[in-house]
């Protein structure tokens, strides 16, 4: 059985609603031509503005394996593609050698086969099989060395792997590739000519309470709008970290927790760690501001 696909821009669109997924025309366009054209789409954008989700999504929508590749400092070829399981190799070789068989050419082969291999996600991706080739995601790229960036030219490029032991391995279909980036340095030029690019911005007032009422359907409507409104206050204040849709969403779904079904100045102190993530940050808030924000907020909502 073969992968849900989509015949056009606005049935995507679609499938995402239905998914809890609210991507304007623009984005949606960015993906379905990343499908159609199987193409590495790399997001940009602050962190927590749903460049992972998605990778994530679309996984769910499509019934397709998801596999995550988090990037950090230091990334190797022991991390990202594969490395042998050493000790599984050495209790193989104490094995040969009570046979007796550990000089034997065919013996040394053996313990560089596949079954002695640890393959990580950029193998598991390349070496899957049949007609559902998985969704890669490489999260937050910018965390990565260039040194990595480079190789990774290579490997969106060809598709292949060449492990000196075994020989190279192929994908039979390449894989969908999700990149994403939260731009604290940038992304080298020929990475990007790899790829559609899309830069994933902070939403507007009406599409961010729709994300809201999609994610967390237990809100009032009430609430929805009213912590949509000072989210989109606090991100016009000169924070050390702007509140993303993730921040947004978890306050939402904190509130509702404690039952509340509109914002009160008590309910804004107890939970601005759910939206805030700096003392700093937090310490600028509280106070006068915070009922200022509460009244700019509270303007226009029924």
């Amino acid at each position: 059985m073969t992968y849900t696909s989509f015949a056009s821009i606005d049935e995507l669109q679609a499938a995402l609603a239905e998914y809890a997924y609210i991507a304007d025309r623009a984005l949606t366009t960015a993906i379905f031509l990343a499908l159609k054209l199987n193409k590495p789409l790399l997001l940009e954008g602050e962190a927590g503005v749903g460049k992972t989700e998605i990778a994530k999504t679309l996984a769910r929508m499509q019934g397709r394996e998801l596999i995550r590749l988090q990037c950090y400092e230091g990334l190797d070829v022991n991390t990202t593609i594969y490395e042998w399981n050493y000790a599984r190799q050495m209790l193989q070789i104490r094995l040969l050698e009570a046979q007796g068989a550990a000089q034997n050419t065919a013996a040394h082969q053996s313990i560089f086969g596949p079954e002695f291999l640890i393959k990580r996600p950029l193998l598991q991706a390349i070496e899957a099989r049949g007609d559902q080739p998985p969704i890669l995601l490489i999260d937050e790229l910018d965390r990565a060395d260039e040194e990595f960036e480079a190789f990774l030219l290579e490997l969106l490029s060809d598709w292949q792997i060449s492990i000196p032991e075994i020989g190279t391995i192929r994908a039979e279909t390449p894989p969908t590739v999700i990149i994403t980036s939260n731009r604290t340095r940038e992304v080298h030029d020929a990475l990007k000519r790899r790829c559609l690019f899309y830069w994933v911005d902070y939403p507007t007032l009406d599409k961010e309470i729709q994300i809201v009422k999609a994610r967390v359907p237990g809100a009032s409507e009430r609430l929805a709008r009213q912590v949509v409104l000072v989210v989109q206050e606090l991100r016009r204040m000169d924070l050390y970290k702007l509140p993303g849709v993730a921040e947004t969403l978890d306050w939402v779904t904190a509130l509702v927790a404690l039952d509340q079904t509109e914002l009160t100045p008590q309910a804004v102190e107890d939970t601005l760690g759910a939206i805030l993530k700096y003392q700093d940050d937090i310490a600028q808030v509280r106070g006068q501001r915070l009922n200022e924000l509460l009244k700019r907020a509270s303007v226009g909502v029924p």
